[in-house]
């Protein structure tokens, strides 16, 4: 049976903003006196909910609270928003399902409000029958929303693949009964992806030399 939707995540799959938020995570790091990050324990440490990665990163929510250092950290990204660029062929990758009749959507952990002015700004709103955000800016994850979304679809068992970066994107497909592939040049470590048992690809030119060795009759 041949896939007729893909379900897209945003953050480090179709956005090139891995440089940026360890940037920007690191501001909010340095103004507490705390340990800045690399970029390889970014990649070997981010994860959802995002509240877990910063405890990873040594914040105490006892002394100040999540809702503190999570809102400075997206006020610091929604200062620069723009700045990030999409990743290379995320414009390729649009078009060929596009021109191969599938439909896209696109399932983020960020605000609803963030995603519908960052798509606008990139122009690639048109390509999505469908973008699904969260309420607030927390990230706490997906799941939620996506059982909601797959329950709108006239999609049945793998006939939806999800594409995203981490972790919780194979989470999220599997709870809702995706297919899923990842890519590495996002948010998560080539290795702790494949630990999930998905397909893991360099790059979103890899998802589709897959995708043209699938049988999607």
């Amino acid at each position: 049976m041949g896939y007729k939707h893909i379900i897209w995540d945003w953050n480090g799959t179709l956005l090139n903003d891995r440089q940026f938020c360890i940037k920007i995570m690191n501001g909010v790091l340095s103004r507490r006196d705390m340990d800045e990050m690399t970029e390889e324990w970014f990649l070997d440490n981010f994860c959802f909910p995002v509240k877990d990665y910063y405890v990873k990163l040594g914040f105490d929510f006892d002394k100040e609270p999540f809702s503190i250092s999570g809102t400075e950290f997206i006020h610091q990204y929604m200062k620069r928003i723009h700045e990030p660029d999409l990743h290379l062929y995320a414009q390729e990758s649009l078009k060929y399902f596009q021109n191969n009749k599938l439909s896209q959507s696109l399932l983020s952990a960020s605000s609803q409000t963030m995603l519908n002015e960052i798509l606008q700004y990139h122009d690639i709103h048109d390509y999505f029958i469908k973008i699904v955000g969260q309420d607030d800016h927390y990230a706490h994850g997906k799941e939620s929303s996506g059982k909601a979304w797959m329950d709108e679809l006239d999609c049945g068992p793998h006939e939806v693949l999800l594409i995203g970066d981490t972790i919780h994107d194979k989470e999220v497909a599997d709870a809702i009964g995706a297919d899923c592939v990842l890519v590495c040049h996002g948010h998560v470590s080539r290795w702790r992806l494949e630990e999930t048992g998905a397909s893991v690809f360099e790059n979103l030119k890899g998802v589709i030399n897959w995708f043209e060795g699938q049988d999607n009759s």
